[in-house]
């Protein structure tokens, strides 16, 4: 089993029939799980899903949390996404990565990119922070080009 960092191939399919909304305060509403090592997850994921997700503990339950959209930009022909990052308070885990997914589109939570963490990550009685990368055309989390 592997977590391999991808854009869900459901998903550039979605975005065509216009399943995803990341308009900044009146679009879908985005989520991050996490998930242990033992997840399978990569291009080929299509939605959510419990097997091998964290168990909760403090501020993480099930399903994950919510994201914030910081809106999106477009510059020198890439399209990009940017969401601000996601802290866990209180928590002990081990992620190893994590899927972020839409709990608004049609498709129910269905997935938009899985990450790969490149290693465990471990939280004990403290904070678990997911930091996003910068809001650039070469940097953000989600990017679209031609």
């Amino acid at each position: 089993m592997a977590i391999t960092q991808a854009l869900a191939n459901s998903f550039k399919k979605e975005l065509l029939e216009a399943d995803h909304d990341f308009t900044q305060t009146t679009g879908d509403k985005f989520k991050i799980a996490l998930y242990s090592s033992s997840a399978t997850l990569n291009s080929a994921t299509t939605s959510y899903t419990t097997g091998n997700e964290v168990p909760a503990s403090g501020q993480y339950a099930a399903g994950g949390g919510a994201l914030v959209n910081n809106g999106t930009s477009i510059a020198s022909g890439v399209a990009i996404v940017d969401f601000a990052d996601r802290s866990f308070t209180g928590v002990t885990l081990t992620a190893r990565g994590a899927l972020i997914y839409n709990t608004s589109a049609t498709v129910t939570d269905a997935a938009v990119c899985a990450l790969d963490f490149g290693a465990d990550k471990t939280a004990t009685s403290g904070t678990f922070t997911i930091q996003f990368p910068a809001f650039t055309t070469a940097a953000a989390i989600l990017r679209i080009s031609g």
